[in-house]
Protein backbone atom coordinates (compact mmCIF):
# COMPACT_ATOMS: atom_id res chain seq x y z
CA UNK A 1 0.00 0.00 0.00
CA UNK A 2 1.55 3.37 -1.39
CA UNK A 3 1.52 5.50 1.74
CA UNK A 4 0.23 9.65 1.10
CA UNK A 5 2.63 12.65 -0.19
CA UNK A 6 4.04 13.87 3.17
CA UNK A 7 3.28 17.40 2.47
CA UNK A 8 5.41 19.94 3.66
CA UNK A 9 2.70 21.55 5.50
CA UNK A 10 1.51 18.36 7.82
CA UNK A 11 3.46 19.23 11.33
CA UNK A 12 6.86 17.13 12.23
CA UNK A 13 8.37 16.80 15.76
CA UNK A 14 11.82 17.54 14.04
CA UNK A 15 13.69 17.10 10.80
CA UNK A 16 14.72 13.51 11.69
CA UNK A 17 10.88 12.96 11.41
CA UNK A 18 10.87 14.89 7.79
CA UNK A 19 13.09 12.58 6.81
CA UNK A 20 11.24 9.72 7.60
CA UNK A 21 8.06 10.60 6.38
CA UNK A 22 9.92 11.16 2.96
CA UNK A 23 11.70 7.64 2.88
CA UNK A 24 8.97 6.11 4.20
CA UNK A 25 6.74 7.20 1.22
CA UNK A 26 9.53 7.01 -1.39
CA UNK A 27 9.77 3.08 -0.14
CA UNK A 28 5.82 2.94 -0.74
CA UNK A 29 5.81 3.92 -3.86
CA UNK A 30 8.96 1.92 -5.36
CA UNK A 31 7.07 -1.15 -3.96
CA UNK A 32 3.46 -0.13 -5.09
CA UNK A 33 4.72 0.20 -8.72
CA UNK A 34 7.13 -2.57 -8.98
CA UNK A 35 3.88 -4.64 -7.61
CA UNK A 36 1.74 -3.38 -10.57
CA UNK A 37 4.22 -4.75 -12.93
CA UNK A 38 3.85 -8.05 -14.67
CA UNK A 39 6.23 -10.47 -13.61
CA UNK A 40 8.35 -10.48 -16.46
CA UNK A 41 8.71 -6.55 -16.32
CA UNK A 42 10.55 -7.31 -13.33
CA UNK A 43 13.14 -9.33 -14.49
CA UNK A 44 13.50 -7.64 -17.88
CA UNK A 45 15.45 -4.36 -19.12
CA UNK A 46 13.73 -2.29 -21.64
CA UNK A 47 16.43 0.70 -21.22
CA UNK A 48 19.97 0.08 -22.76
CA UNK A 49 21.65 0.22 -19.43
CA UNK A 50 20.40 -3.16 -19.11
CA UNK A 51 18.87 -2.38 -14.98
CA UNK A 52 15.79 -4.00 -13.96
CA UNK A 53 13.17 -3.55 -11.48
CA UNK A 54 13.89 -5.67 -8.97
CA UNK A 55 17.96 -4.49 -9.62
CA UNK A 56 16.68 -1.18 -8.60
CA UNK A 57 14.87 -2.66 -5.38
CA UNK A 58 17.64 -4.67 -4.43
CA UNK A 59 19.84 -1.59 -4.60
CA UNK A 60 17.94 0.86 -3.34
CA UNK A 61 18.43 -1.57 -0.15
CA UNK A 62 22.24 -1.68 -0.41
CA UNK A 63 21.77 2.06 -0.54
CA UNK A 64 20.48 2.58 2.53
CA UNK A 65 23.00 -0.38 4.09
CA UNK A 66 25.96 1.31 2.77
CA UNK A 67 24.91 4.91 4.13
CA UNK A 68 23.54 4.37 7.48
CA UNK A 69 24.86 1.02 8.65
CA UNK A 70 28.31 0.50 6.63
CA UNK A 71 28.98 3.98 6.10
CA UNK A 72 27.31 6.03 9.63
CA UNK A 73 27.51 3.72 12.16
CA UNK A 74 30.96 2.06 10.75
CA UNK A 75 29.46 -1.65 10.68
CA UNK A 76 31.46 -4.64 9.33
CA UNK A 77 30.68 -5.32 6.29
CA UNK A 78 31.54 -8.24 4.14
CA UNK A 79 30.14 -7.45 0.95
CA UNK A 80 28.61 -3.81 0.91
CA UNK A 81 28.47 -4.18 -2.53
CA UNK A 82 25.90 -7.35 -2.78
CA UNK A 83 23.62 -5.01 -5.37
CA UNK A 84 26.24 -5.95 -8.07
CA UNK A 85 28.38 -8.41 -9.68
CA UNK A 86 30.69 -7.54 -12.56
CA UNK A 87 30.44 -3.60 -11.93
CA UNK A 88 26.13 -3.92 -12.64
CA UNK A 89 23.10 -4.43 -10.36
CA UNK A 90 22.78 -7.86 -10.12
CA UNK A 91 19.78 -9.85 -9.07
CA UNK A 92 19.59 -14.31 -8.56
CA UNK A 93 17.39 -16.29 -9.76
CA UNK A 94 15.21 -17.48 -6.85
CA UNK A 95 15.28 -14.15 -5.42
CA UNK A 96 11.35 -12.64 -5.71
CA UNK A 97 9.97 -9.37 -5.03
CA UNK A 98 8.32 -10.61 -2.07
CA UNK A 99 11.62 -11.56 -0.83
CA UNK A 100 13.49 -8.45 -1.93
CA UNK A 101 10.76 -6.32 -0.64
CA UNK A 102 10.79 -8.27 2.90
CA UNK A 103 14.68 -7.36 2.81
CA UNK A 104 14.13 -3.69 2.02
CA UNK A 105 11.60 -3.79 4.54
CA UNK A 106 14.39 -4.83 7.39
CA UNK A 107 17.01 -2.34 6.34
CA UNK A 108 14.13 0.29 6.31
CA UNK A 109 13.62 -0.57 10.54
CA UNK A 110 16.82 -0.27 10.67
CA UNK A 111 17.69 2.77 8.86
CA UNK A 112 14.66 4.18 11.23
CA UNK A 113 16.53 3.11 14.34
CA UNK A 114 19.45 5.09 13.22
CA UNK A 115 17.82 7.94 12.13
CA UNK A 116 15.82 8.12 15.46
CA UNK A 117 18.21 7.26 17.66
CA UNK A 118 20.76 9.93 16.70
CA UNK A 119 21.08 13.58 16.30
CA UNK A 120 21.55 14.59 12.83
CA UNK A 121 24.22 16.88 13.10
CA UNK A 122 26.24 13.80 14.65
CA UNK A 123 29.59 12.67 12.38
CA UNK A 124 29.43 8.76 10.66
CA UNK A 125 32.32 6.77 12.51
CA UNK A 126 35.64 7.16 10.33
CA UNK A 127 35.88 3.80 8.15
CA UNK A 128 36.26 1.98 4.77
CA UNK A 129 33.08 3.41 3.31
CA UNK A 130 34.62 6.77 3.38
CA UNK A 131 38.02 5.76 1.80
CA UNK A 132 39.92 8.73 2.32
CA UNK A 133 37.71 11.43 2.94
CA UNK A 134 35.44 12.53 6.40
CA UNK A 135 32.59 10.76 7.49
CA UNK A 136 29.37 12.65 6.49
CA UNK A 137 26.96 13.92 9.19
CA UNK A 138 23.50 11.96 10.01
CA UNK A 139 22.09 14.96 8.27
CA UNK A 140 23.87 14.65 4.60
CA UNK A 141 23.14 10.96 4.56
CA UNK A 142 19.71 11.48 4.88
CA UNK A 143 19.93 14.01 2.25
CA UNK A 144 21.97 11.42 0.44
CA UNK A 145 19.40 9.05 0.54
CA UNK A 146 16.07 11.35 -0.65
CA UNK A 147 18.47 12.01 -3.58
CA UNK A 148 18.73 8.67 -4.42
CA UNK A 149 15.38 7.14 -3.84
CA UNK A 150 13.95 10.10 -5.98
CA UNK A 151 15.94 9.60 -8.75
CA UNK A 152 15.76 6.10 -9.08
CA UNK A 153 11.89 6.59 -8.66
CA UNK A 154 12.15 8.83 -11.98
CA UNK A 155 14.27 5.89 -13.41
CA UNK A 156 11.25 3.64 -12.49
CA UNK A 157 8.61 5.85 -14.49
CA UNK A 158 10.46 6.02 -17.35
CA UNK A 159 10.48 1.98 -17.30
CA UNK A 160 6.92 1.88 -16.11
CA UNK A 161 5.63 4.01 -18.53
CA UNK A 162 7.19 1.86 -21.02
CA UNK A 163 5.60 -1.33 -20.06
CA UNK A 164 2.50 0.14 -19.20
CA UNK A 165 2.67 0.33 -15.66
CA UNK A 166 2.02 2.89 -13.10
CA UNK A 167 4.40 6.49 -13.30
CA UNK A 168 3.93 9.44 -10.94
CA UNK A 169 3.44 9.79 -7.46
Amino acid sequence: MALEFPSPTIPAASPAEVFLRYLDYFRSRLLAKLEALPEPELRTSRLPSGWTPLGLLKHLRYVEFRWCEWGFLGRAAPEPWGDQRDGRWYVADDETLASLAAELDGQAAVTRAIISGHDLAEVGQPGERWGDDEPATLERICLHLLQEYARHLGHLDVLCELAGGPTGE
